[in-house]
């Protein structure tokens, strides 16, 4: 609760005295008066008093009328587009609750574009985009990432069978290389060659002379 400083002090003034007797109402001094001159007797005076229900008027005129505060913006302001619950409905409406023949995909209902690859597409064509290869805002499909240009290259220049066929003369041509290579190609011979004393003195055997003793000998 507001106190205007002249009420608090007032206050005061009653917790310590108590309040006014009827003597000071008539400005009479008071029966039994004490032989030194004190805080009380300064309050209790007739001059003391009237100065304190000028003040207490004062007061209670200040309390009664307050001061009307300048108006100032609020900087929280936000538009109610942000907050406001129907207009974000309005612009953000809910999904719609799709039955299974509505959706059969189960991608809440998006018409998915027909599935051809963008390799497939002219790119001599004026796309928007030349490099996907697509126009701007066309719908795109919900596998895209299989079906861009950044997807695996699809090889379409031959069929499977003929795939299949040069495989089969690939492998038979190495087949036949290496078999003709084994019959015409010289073996080696199957008897090692042999020569008189198994080359024992020229391979450095035990009857060999040593080096060291030819030349102390020499």
């Amino acid at each position: 609760m507001f106190i205007p400083r002249d009420a608090s002090c007032l206050r005061h003034s009653h917790d310590i005295e108590g309040p006014p007797s009827r003597n000071d109402f008539m400005g009479l001094p008071e029966l039994a008066t004490p032989t030194t001159i004190g805080a009380d007797d300064v309050l209790n005076s007739p001059k003391m008093l009237f100065q304190r229900v000028i003040r207490s008027s004062i007061s209670h005129s200040k309390v009664a009328t307050p001061r009307c505060l300048p108006m100032t913006q609020r900087r929280t302001f936000l538009p109610a587009g942000m907050y406001d619950k129907k207009v974000i409905e309005a612009k953000y409406p809910s999904r719609p609750t799709l039955t299974d023949a509505e959706d059969p995909d189960m991608n809440g209902g998006y018409v998915n574009p027909p599935r051809i690859k963008r390799q497939f597409r002219d790119p001599y064509a004026d796309w928007w985009d030349p490099q996907e290869r697509r126009n701007y805002g066309e719908p795109i499909h919900e596998d895209n990432d299989t079906l861009g240009m950044f997807s695996p290259w699809e090889y379409t220049w031959t069929t499977p069978r003929q795939a299949f066929l040069l495989l089969g003369i690939f492998f038979s041509s190495i087949v036949g290389i290496h078999g003709a290579a084994s019959l015409f190609y010289p073996d080696r011979p199957s008897y090692p060659r042999e020569f008189e004393g198994g080359l024992e003195r020229e391979l450095g055997g035990p009857g060999a002379v040593r080096v060291w003793i030819a030349i102390e000998k020499a």
